[in-house]
C-alpha cells in the first residue's frame, strides 16, 4: 500500500472516530429510541467504499470500532460486542449490495438496516433480554432516513473530491 494512501486512510479513520464520538454525544438529544444514531461515522465508510474499495472500507469500520471501544466503552464490553456486530454486519451487507450496482443511497440504507439488526441481535445475546426485539421495528423505521442522510452527505463529498480521493489508489 502506498504511503499516501495509508496516510489518507489513517486520516479518514481519525475523522470517523471523531464523528462517532460526536454522534454518541448528540444522539440522546435527537432520538428517543436508545442506541439510534445519525450514522455520521458511516459517511466516511461510504466515501472509502465507493472510492477506494471494500477492503479499505472494512479496515476503516473495524479500526474505528476498535479505537472507540478502547477509549470509551472498553474492549470486549457489552457495548463493544453490540457495536462490532452491527458494524461488521453493516459493512458486509454494503459490500454485497455494492456488487449489485445499486445506488449509493440503496447501499447506505441497506447498511443502516443491517447495522440495526446486528445491534439488536447482539444486545439480545449479551443482555439475555429477548424483549429487546420489540425495539427493532422502531430502529428499522429510523434507519431509512438516517441511511438516506448519510448517503446524501457521502455523495456530496464524493462528487466534490472523487478525483483527489481516487488518486490515492
Amino acid at each position: 500500500m502506498k504511503i499516501r494512501k495509508l496516510v489518507f486512510i489513517a486520516i479518514m479513520i481519525s475523522i470517523s472516530v471523531v464523528l462517532s464520538i460526536i454522534e454518541t454525544a448528540i444522539s440522546g438529544m435527537i432520538f428517543i429510541v436508545p442506541g439510534v444514531k445519525l450514522g455520521l461515522a458511516n459517511v466516511v465508510t461510504l466515501i472509502i467504499l465507493m472510492t477506494l474499495g471494500e477492503r479499505e472500507a472494512f479496515l476503516v469500520v473495524f479500526t474505528r470500532i476498535l479505537i472507540v471501544a478502547l477509549t470509551y466503552s472498553g474492549l470486549f464490553s457489552n457495548s463493544f460486542w453490540i457495536s462490532i456486530t452491527g458494524g461488521m454486519l453493516a459493512i458486509l451487507a454494503m459490500i454485497l449490495i455494492k456488487k449489485t450496482k445499486l445506488s449509493l443511497y440503496s447501499i447506505s440504507v441497506f447498511g443502516s438496516l443491517m447495522h440495526m439488526v446486528g445491534q439488536i441481535t447482539a444486545a439480545i445475546i449479551v443482555s439475555n433480554t429477548e424483549t429487546l426485539i420489540y425495539l427493532l421495528p422502531y430502529m428499522i423505521a429510523l434507519s431509512v432516513p438516517t441511511g438516506l442522510i448519510t448517503a446524501y452527505l457521502a455523495n456530496k463529498v464524493i462528487v466534490s473530491f472523487k478525483d483527489r480521493i481516487r488518486s490515492f489508489n
